[in-house]
């Protein structure tokens, strides 16, 4: 009994002593992430999930995007990375496996959709996208090289204000954003019915969490693709989102 009972509690201190606590960034960008939303959002919860799954602690601390990446990048900062993003080409960040999906797509005027069959067509419209978000690689591609004239704001709900009175044709948007923001963000009051998502998506896109390319953010980086294989993530992003 005794030597069952030391065995247990070698294996307890053990535990305690190698469960940690990591620190990553993330904006308000909801259902995926914000502060005030139960469990803090669907990728919270997710990623929250995973990293117990290990044995560690999440805290997510929330700035806008541009301050959430910057701090994460930090190389002396705390933060281990910055969730949810979009793959993309970096020597700054590794990305995670996916821990969700998001449909990306247009949102435009309900009264004048737009019609288009490939990206390159989206040149002939007034289009809205977010300062530094990640968008596809085409269209990011488009629009630095001035094929698309797009039009850059700070957060989706300001593109959807502009849509709705028409300043601009569409806006490139998380379908998923779109209907919460126009059935919780008492601004938009005004834009239902006048918006909706074009019949046509640009991709939907995989989620992860980019990593700092330090020793420490690879470690974490392994801790949490290794996490996420022993959840479901599709049975919470699917339960968050319903």
């Amino acid at each position: 009994m005794l030597r069952t009972l030391c065995g247990f509690l070698f294996t307890f201190i053990v535990s305690v002593a190698s469960a940690d606590t990591v620190y990553l960034t993330s904006l308000s960008w909801p259902p995926y992430s914000d502060k005030d939303l139960k469990e803090q959002g669907a990728s919270v919860a997710v990623a929250k999930a995973a990293f117990k799954a290990m044995g560690h602690e999440l805290v997510v601390e929330f700035y806008p995007w541009s301050r959430a990446m910057k701090l994460a990048s930090d190389p002396g900062s705390k933060y281990m990375g910055y969730f949810p993003e979009y793959s993309y080409e970096s020597e700054e960040f590794s990305f995670s496996t996916p821990m969700g999906q998001g449909p990306l797509g247009l949102v435009e005027s309900a009264d004048k959709p737009i019609t288009w069959n490939t990206t390159a067509d989206l040149a002939n419209y007034k289009l809205g996208v977010v300062q530094d978000y990640v968008n596809t690689e085409e269209l990011d591609a488009l629009i630095a090289a001035g094929t698309i004239k797009a039009q850059a704001v700070v957060s989706d709900d300001k593109n959807v204000q502009k849509v709705a009175a028409k300043r601009i044709d569409a806006a490139v948007i998380d379908a998923n954003v779109l209907q919460y923001l126009l059935d919780n963000d008492k601004s938009l009051a005004d834009a239902k019915g006048k918006v909706q998502m074009n019949v046509k998506l640009l991709v939907n896109k995989d989620l992860h969490v980019a990593f700092k390319n330090t020793e420490d953010g690879k470690k974490w980086l392994d801790i949490f693709n290794q996490g996420l294989s022993k959840i479901d993530v599709s049975a919470i992003m699917a339960e968050y989102l319903k």
